[in-house]
């Protein structure tokens, strides 16, 4: 009874803290970038009547028509501003289509590019159901593999006397460090040249893309560059996004194995205590016979 109770209140209370955690979001967000989106919102109606009033003879409906196709070529990660005909970007050559395959089997889903053709969204729908688990049995896979390494790290440290516990947080450590500096520290340097992105702009991106949110909002490989990378450069940022997907997927592996070891020490010592409470209410009523026997 009490066991079923107290599970009860534990799912009550995991409820409440995640709503909690969601409504503190809401709030932040809120005033951070509500006063943020009303200027955007005041100095693009702005611009609009400006355009109006300077050019006299663009009717209002032909500004709203080309606004409206900017806009879905916008969200088509197209750039209105090339000129097609000496451009040569693209968002369906090899290099850009593996990167598209890449987000739909990690579930990424940047939004900015995306199939229009009935083929093509068909196609993405069968693609994506056996993508993303085959997708996540490789990632396992892998962490589990990294792992191995992570195990032997840790069997070193204890070999040379450190304490078991001391040694698992260690190599957490060691991992997170290292996963931070090659995953999240290095990337933003390298898009700051090829995409014209700041450093915060660049560590924002990394960690949207391997957090697997995938915003749309920044993208590598489109819009306007400070120079137009090599062929394969989108390949090359999808294996980039897989393997530190693999590194997340091997923090998450070190976590869990850390946690168990936690649980089951608290386990030990809960038992420890049932047993001493016991063998303390089982002693005493043997005393109190021995002192009524005297």
């Amino acid at each position: 009874m009490w066991k079923k109770l107290f599970k009860l209140l534990k799912n009550v209370l995991l409820a409440v803290v995640f709503s909690v955690y969601l409504a503190f979001g809401a709030v932040v967000f809120h005033y951070l970038e509500k006063e943020a989106e009303s200027k955007i919102k005041a100095e693009t109606e702005r611009h609009r009547l400006d355009i109006l009033n300077n050019y006299t003879c663009l009717p209002h409906d032909a500004l709203e028509h080309l606004i409206k196709i900017v806009t879905v070529a916008v969200k088509q990660g197209l750039n209105p501003l090339e000129n097609s005909t000496t451009s040569k970007h693209t968002n369906w050559d090899i290099s850009s289509a593996f990167f598209f395959s890449g987000t739909v089997v990690t579930t990424i889903g940047y939004g900015t590019i995306a199939p229009q053709t009935a083929g093509g969204q068909i196609f993405c729908v069968g693609y994506a159901l056996f993508g993303i688990p085959l997708n996540i049995f490789v990632l396992s896979r892998v962490g589990k593999h990294l792992s191995h390494y992570c195990k032997g790290l840790e069997k070193r440290l204890v070999k040379k006397g450190m304490k078991k516990k001391t040694a698992k947080i260690l190599t957490m450590i060691f991992f997170l460090v290292l996963g931070i500096f090659v995953f999240l520290g290095i990337p933003p340097l390298v898009f700051g040249s090829t995409e014209c992105w700041s450093y915060e702009e660049g560590l924002y991106y990394a960690f949207i893309s391997l957090s697997t949110i995938g915003f749309g909002d920044y993208v590598v490989g489109s819009g306007q560059r400070c120079d137009h990378p090599f062929k394969g450069y989108r390949v090359l940022v999808c294996f980039w996004i897989f393997f530190g997907l693999a590194w997340l997927s091997l923090l998450i592996n070190l976590l869990t194995s850390f946690l168990d070891y936690i649980e089951k020490k608290i386990t030990k010592r809960g038992k420890r205590r049932e047993e001493i409470g016991l063998q303390e209410v089982t002693r005493k009523p043997e005393a109190h016979h021995e002192k009524s026997v005297i």
